[in-house]
């Protein structure tokens, strides 16, 4: 049993407001089906950024301006998929740069490694296995400038004082000069928002409600699937997106290695994730807060989303 997923699982399910933490959807199956939303017509999250690092990667490096060789290095490099483009655009043009992916996962990296060896053969990868901050530490501590990447819109699932911590600790690990292209997305049609997130397929449902079938096997509880919905709604004004699971009937739910069992009222609410959506002001704001300036913004056609190049 993993120890820490059963401590906050009964930390948030004994919560006066109910939470579980969105870090745990992915596991082998949710991240599957995360790859079916990242392919939904309404998700234009994947598609607006990969447009960007595909028509852009040039405009983006020609930016970042460093004239010595450098790491980029990748904060959750996930499949590679939209790193791919930038990565081949340097390794066309010659550019002397090592890809330094950070993943808690071997496996992960080791496909993530494979894969891009595989199409990239000239590749530099120094993948690194840990925790962000002890490899950016290390790595802060020879000459060499670095470019972070903070792709997919990360930042979005962070509270205000979280989103703050988080830049705030990148902006300490790095040295003065290196450069964060961090992927933001923006507020917009708040049509367009809602349908990406509470799609018609209801795979963003089976998505969150995955969270549960986890639970039942890995804590052996025994949620019925069917006693619960999905449910998530857009606020334009602040930006989140927040998303919940909701009891269709009142219900107790035994979770054996836990030891107990919850209650749930009809129509309560297990809050799940948060997507935040920011505004260019509001992102030059969190810049700066946080010690940084920004360089550029580079967007998708639609402005949709944005890769904004940020330098310490």
């Amino acid at each position: 049993m993993d120890e820490t997923f059963a401590q906050d699982v009964l930390e948030g399910l004994s919560a006066k407001h109910k939470y579980l933490s969105s870090k745990y959807f992915y596991d082998d199956n949710g991240s599957r089906i995360f790859q079916e939303i990242m392919h939904m017509p309404e998700y234009y999250l994947t598609d607006s950024e990969f447009e960007i690092l595909s028509l852009q990667s040039k405009q983006i490096i020609d930016t970042v301006g460093f004239a010595q060789p450098f790491n980029i290095i990748e904060l959750g490099a996930g499949d590679g998929f939209k790193t791919f483009k930038l990565l081949e655009h340097l390794v066309n043009e010659n550019v002397a740069f090592h890809y330094v992916p950070i993943d808690i996962s071997q496996e992960a990296i080791d496909t993530l490694s494979d894969k891009l060896l595989e199409r990239l053969p000239n590749l530099s990868i120094q993948a690194k296995v840990g925790d962000y901050f002890e490899v950016l530490n290390d790595l802060k501590q020879d000459n060499t400038p670095s470019l972070l990447l903070f792709l997919g819109s990360n930042i979005g699932n962070y509270i205000e004082v979280e989103a703050n911590k988080l830049l705030s600790l990148f902006n300490q690990n790095m040295k003065k000069g290196d450069k964060l292209l961090i992927g933001v997305d923006l507020k917009k049609n708040p049509l367009i928002v809602q349908k990406a997130y509470l799609d018609d397929g209801g795979i963003t449902k089976k998505f969150n409600l995955n969270l549960l079938l986890r639970i039942n096997r890995e804590l052996e509880a025994d949620f019925k699937i069917d006693d619960f919905d999905f449910y998530s709604f857009y606020d334009p004004d602040t930006g989140d997106v927040k998303s919940y699971i909701v009891s269709l009937r009142n219900q107790k739910v035994n979770i054996k290695k836990l030891n107990r069992t919850i209650d749930f009222r009809y129509d309560e609410l297990i809050w799940t994730e948060l997507s935040k959506k920011y505004s260019l002001e509001e992102l030059k704001e969190l810049a700066e807060v946080n010690g940084f300036t920004i360089q550029q913004n580079f967007l998708d056609c639609k402005h949709y989303f944005v890769d904004s190049l940020w330098e310490k």
